[in-house]
């Protein structure tokens, strides 16, 4: 590696990790205290099926994209993901995202919608006289622009622009995505680090209060895929920024003889517990060539969501995944409690395989398709 090239991956690495330090030194606190919480939902039934975030794949799925801009590529051009679910309660959840590649300056870019609708909800005083009726809604939007360098390494980056809305208050963010992501073709290791919603409140929900936290994490993503077994394994480790993402829960004190808490349980590190809730493990089965079985284990999610003494199968994901000539179809079952599972079912479309454009797609590349990871 000449000295050029050390330079720009230098200055590349020293981005992200500064961006990941300066985002860091702001005001930082666990979840449930964030703004724009919804930004951590996974965008695809794929990535719900691999534990909710997956950083670091060489899947020729465009739901990626979302999870670390670096992972958008040449390969994904023209592929256009949707998925809309019905969540819990009835909340209304859609994803969109689209990818093109643009040969003339060597760019990968993506363009993301996330919407989601709360329903109605009944306008009351304090009293419960009604006065109607209003809608509560969540929406971003996102640019991703991602680029090779040398012959294993991507890095990326998204802007997103994110609001929120709720009876009379509304809020508004920009936030950034940064992220690096290395695939060796020959071994079959893919690595991955994501610095993840970089940014401010533009518009508070009460301007009297002090802006309030966006939900900014740090993930780094490791997958090994096998040469002559059809399966690929995988780790993710998020909240890299904050060791201790462990809920101190009063219920779980014991009390002593004399009715006062145990003085032992504050002294238990708790060592092993903090450092799984930072994990979350799978992996993925082809079967041949065009079906894929996914299961996954989210330990941070099952610690939070499951009951003590009946936890079931809370943080465990599954599912399935149909790879046609032109199609994709994505299905994945996520145990978040005991209450009831959630499915979801999205389809990847290759629109140049579907329809052309005519003189104009010549001119701008709509039929063209790359070889690569």
């Amino acid at each position: 590696m000449n000295r050029f090239k050390r330079m720009q991956l230098t200055k590349w690495s020293g981005l992200l990790l500064l961006s990941i330090f300066f985002y860091q030194s702001q005001a930082q606190v666990i979840g449930g205290n964030y703004a724009m919480e919804y930004l951590r939902l996974p965008n695809s039934p794929h990535i719900s099926a691999l534990g909710g975030m997956h950083v670091a794949s060489s899947d020729q799925d465009i739901s990626f994209a979302g999870q670390n801009p670096a992972l958008m590529r040449p390969t994904l051009h023209n592929q256009l993901g949707l998925n809309y679910n019905i969540y819990y309660s009835g909340v209304g959840i859609a994803n969109l995202l689209y990818g093109y590649h643009l040969p003339k300056i060597n760019t990968s870019f993506a363009l993301g919608v996330q919407y989601i609708n709360y329903g109605k909800f009944t306008q009351t005083d304090n009293v419960g006289n009604e006065y109607g009726e209003f809608r509560a809604t969540d929406y971003a939007i996102s640019l991703t622009a991602s680029r090779q360098y040398r012959e294993k390494w991507r890095y990326g980056a998204t802007l997103k622009y994110a609001g929120s809305k709720l009876y009379d208050k509304s809020a508004m963010g920009v936030m950034a995505d940064v992220g690096v992501s290395y695939y060796d073709t020959a071994s079959l290791w893919h690595i991955g680090i994501v610095a993840k919603n970089i940014g401010y409140m533009v518009k508070k929900y009460n301007p009297s209060n002090p802006a309030e936290p966006l939900p900014f994490d740090v993930q780094i993503g490791i997958s090994k895929q096998f040469k002559h077994l059809p399966l690929r394994l995988f780790t993710t480790i998020h909240h890299l920024y904050e060791w201790d993402v462990r809920y101190d829960n009063p219920a779980d004190a014991e009390v002593n003889l004399f009715g006062g808490q145990d003085s032992s349980t504050k002294k238990k590190s708790h060592f092993t517990d903090k450092l799984f809730r930072h994990f979350i493990f799978g992996a993925e089965i082809t079967l041949a060539k065009r079906l894929t079985i996914t299961g996954a284990y989210n330990h941070l999610r099952r610690s939070e969501m499951a009951i003590k003494d009946k936890s079931g199968l809370a943080g465990f994901s599954f599912g399935a995944g149909l790879y046609l000539n032109k199609f994709q179809v994505h299905y994945a079952r996520s145990y978040y409690h005991l209450a009831g599972a959630y499915n979801e079912i999205g389809i990847n479309m290759q629109l140049n395989k579907l329809f052309g454009i005519g003189k104009f797609g010549d001119k701008v590349n709509w039929s063209d398709t790359y070889q690569g990871w």
